[in-house]
């Protein structure tokens, strides 16, 4: 059987809007989804604050895409990003984005490619507008997103005193809508299936690595049984 196709990824970089830092845990993640063969970083170059940008775009293949500030207060950066996505979009050969920013005006823009069924993770601050997450297949938040790539599996992750009521509430609903057992388990691939239907849900916003390190935390609330299929399996406590 031949192997599958890897998809096509293009991950457009905000550099004005964005933090160079993230950048390799951000191609961590997109890697997931495929191969970033796009990679393009704009904004003015000539800027001292993007100096840090210019120190790895060798390094991580990044195409810088020069944008002079023609007016006091206008973003041609947003402009010239939107247009180039909307061209893969009609060229027909990308599989998904990566946007990394934390402006809302790339709301339509993710809302657009979405319509076409095109994946579109969104990379910045936990502070970026609601609309622009949700607007998202998928919001992290770049910050936590680089702590928890530092961190050991043994040290990330937050304590279940920190978890919010909208995060077990979430968990929760995910767990009640997948087929469960008579004991009240149901696969906790299924439930995690379900909450990442929310953009704002990503384990790696939390601080962790995978889901089932996230449920362990949270034992107060949730019950975890590996089982001979070797899946493993939870269930609500309370």
């Amino acid at each position: 059987m031949p192997e599958a196709e890897l998809k096509n990824i293009a991950l457009l970089i905000d550099a004005d809007n964005a933090s160079h830092a993230g950048i390799d845990p951000v191609l961590t993640v997109l890697a997931e989804l495929g191969q970033v063969n796009i990679r393009r970083a704009y904004g003015n170059w000539a800027k001292p604050a993007l100096s840090n940008w210019n120190k790895i775009t060798h390094r991580y293949g990044l195409q810088p895409v020069q944008q002079f500030d023609l007016t006091k207060g206008k973003n041609a950066t947003d402009m010239a990003m939107t247009i180039d996505a909307v061209d893969m979009l009609y060229d027909g050969k990308v599989d998904g984005f990566g946007i990394m920013s934390s402006d809302s005006d790339f709301t339509p823009l993710v809302t657009r490619l979405r319509q076409d069924g095109l994946i579109v993770y969104g990379f910045g601050s936990d502070k970026a507008p609601e609309a622009f997450k949700t607007a998202c297949t998928r919001y992290i938040d770049v910050d936590q997103l680089i702590r928890t790539s530092q961190a050991d599996d043994s040290k990330s992750g937050a304590s279940a005193s920190e978890f919010d009521k909208e995060l077990i509430a979430l968990l929760g609903a995910a767990w009640k809508a997948s087929s469960r057992d008579d004991e009240g388990f149901a696969r906790l691939h299924e439930v995690g299936q379900i909450a990442g239907n929310r953009s704002s849900f990503d384990v790696r916003n939390y601080g962790f690595k995978r889901l089932s390190d996230l449920m362990r935390a949270a034992s107060d609330h949730f019950l975890m049984e590996r089982r001979d299929d070797k899946q493993l399996y939870v269930k609500r406590l309370r």
